[in-house]
């Protein structure tokens, strides 16, 4: 077994090196300064509506209950518990373990490099989650299908004619096909990530055979998640619903307690990201090269791996939400992408460099695993009840993002075996459920370091044929987003709801439904 993950290790090394190249830095700083350029600055200029659309109008409504909603009378979710969704896939041990990974292995600049692929990220989550609305399509049974396959095959050939629209055609349905295949693998590997660290979580915490401990955790999250996971995406996004605003509010408020406790040390953890930015000293730091590059890629890769912006998977549970906006599902993604970087993971960087930041020998000697490194921050502070806490939020994080990318992978494989019949594709994704279940366990007992480099590698491939499709696709995104908002100032113009004549002339109708039932409320 051994000789077997060595291979496994040597394998995904050379992949990865070629996948988080030059090339792929390249492609999501591009891909998000451009359509920055498209939309001028959307992410800066809506900030305040991305807010004033979303979170704040559901926290005004907590405690009130919505009737005859689209959700309730379609196999969807409300625009919130497709965010949380959404959100549980991409909070997670990401923004604590992951972040703090990224600090030992490239420095605190690397925590620089995350803000900046998030600033970018705002608007190309945005730009996803508009084009996954517009090429979703209503399944017979109430479903909403959705996510960059769709507007890989249906859009880049969008109004192109001749050859030009022959070969953007076939590009797109080749790029459609290779966004679903690299999708399942990264919802795979995404999950093997949560798993390793719930697992290395209680082995920490609990005395015992470490192998042992690992192997019993993972029986225990495959049972749980396979319960849940027969419910589908009403079933997740009710969970994710009730857990994600719980344990971001208990992580943020302990986080918030570390970093004052330490107030005196800020200024020097800030000095410590903005003076590494291009250079990392430390016993683990090389050529100077070589240290640049560490620094972003595993800025960009954790960022990526936190926010998941650019990588079209969060489009997927956005596109299965009762609103017909595209651009008010859209207003979801930025906002998704701030509380998710500059807020929780920027939190997390802190709490570890005001605790441990002048200790190099703990954050960069090496030895010591990341997931004892950011337990230690807590238990610095709260003592036990900060190991009690943490070994319970770590797992509840943990448990949600496995959660959302169960759903992510079998609407890729779905996708992939639509020609098959319904039969055919309700056999496949079960078969997908049934496996993704199953390597959770697994997962509990493979190496750290080992998990998050296969899905650093599963990332980076899902965000290849992605990000090609929103360059091409951006004029569309400045489009639809035109549309939206000069019917917001009173302009009589057709809405663009949907790709699909029929549909966008149902979603049309379903608009005034949409508008007064939030007001509905007992």
């Amino acid at each position: 077994m051994e000789q077997f993950f060595a291979i496994v290790e040597s394998v995904n090394s050379a992949i990865n090196s070629v996948v988080w190249g030059l090339p792929m830095i390249v492609m999501i700083l591009g891909t998000g300064i451009l359509l920055t350029i498209r939309t001028k600055a959307l992410q800066v200029r809506k900030f305040g509506t991305s807010w004033g659309e979303t979170i704040i109008p559901t926290v005004k409504s907590i405690g009130k209950k919505r009737v005859n909603g689209l959700e309730d009378k379609e196999n969807s979710v409300s625009p919130f518990e497709a965010f949380a969704t959404a959100i549980s896939g991409t909070v997670g041990t990401g923004n604590i373990v992951g972040v703090t990974s990224a600090i030992m292995s490239g420095g605190p600049g690397a925590v620089f490099w995350m803000w900046v692929s998030a600033f970018f990220g705002m608007v190309t989550n945005y730009a996803e989650n508009v084009l996954g609305m517009f090429f979703r399509k209503k399944e017979q049974n109430g479903d909403f299908s959705g996510g960059p396959a769709y507007y890989l095959s249906e859009g880049i050939a969008m109004n192109a004619s001749g050859k030009a629209g022959s070969f953007l055609k076939t590009l797109g349905k080749i790029l459609a096909v290779l966004a679903a295949v690299f999708c399942t693998f990264a919802a795979i590997g995404m999950s093997g990530v949560q798993t390793n660290k719930i697992s290395a979580t209680f082995q920490e915490v609990v005395v015992g055979d470490k192998k042992i401990i690992g192997l019993v955790v993972g029986v225990v999250v495959a049972i749980v998640l396979g319960l849940i996971v027969l419910g589908g995406i009403k079933s997740i996004g009710r969970v994710a619903a009730i857990l994600v605003p719980f344990m971001s509010l208990l992580f943020i408020l302990m986080a918030l307690v570390i970093v004052f406790a330490n107030i005196a040390a800020i200024g020097s953890a800030f000095a410590l990201i903005f003076g590494n930015i291009f250079s990392f000293q430390s016993a683990a730091a090389g050529a100077g090269g070589y240290v640049f590059a560490q620094i972003i890629q595993k800025g960009l890769a954790r960022g990526v791996f936190s926010n998941e912006a650019g990588l079209g998977s969060s489009v997927i549970a956005h596109s299965a939400s009762a609103t017909r906006e595209p651009v008010k599902q859209g207003l979801w993604g930025i906002f998704e992408v701030f509380f998710d970087t500059f807020i929780v993971c920027t939190l997390t960087a802190l709490v570890v460099l005001v605790s441990f930041g002048d200790n190099e020998a703990l954050l960069y000697g090496g030895g010591v695993a990341d997931t004892v490194v950011s337990m230690r921050a807590f238990e610095s502070i709260f003592g036990v009840v900060g190991t009690v806490v943490y070994s319970a939020i770590i797992p509840l994080f943990a448990f949600t993002t496995i959660l959302a990318w169960s759903y992510y992978g079998e609407k890729s494989i779905d996708f992939l075996f639509r020609k098959t019949g319904d039969k055919g594709r309700k056999i496949a994704t079960t078969a997908f459920k049934v496996a993704y279940v199953l390597l959770v366990i697994v997962s509990a007992v493979i190496d750290g370091e080992l998990a998050w480099a296969i899905s650093d590698t599963c990332n980076g491939l899902m965000a290849l044929p992605n990000l090609v499709g929103l360059v091409i696709m951006s004029g569309l995104v400045v489009k639809i987003t035109q549309n939206y908002f000069d019917r917001k100032k009173g302009l009589n113009v057709a809405p663009m709801l949907s790709a699909y004549p029929e549909q966008n002339e149902a979603f049309v109708a379903d608009l005034q439904v949409e508008e007064v039932e939030p007001q509905k409320i007992s």
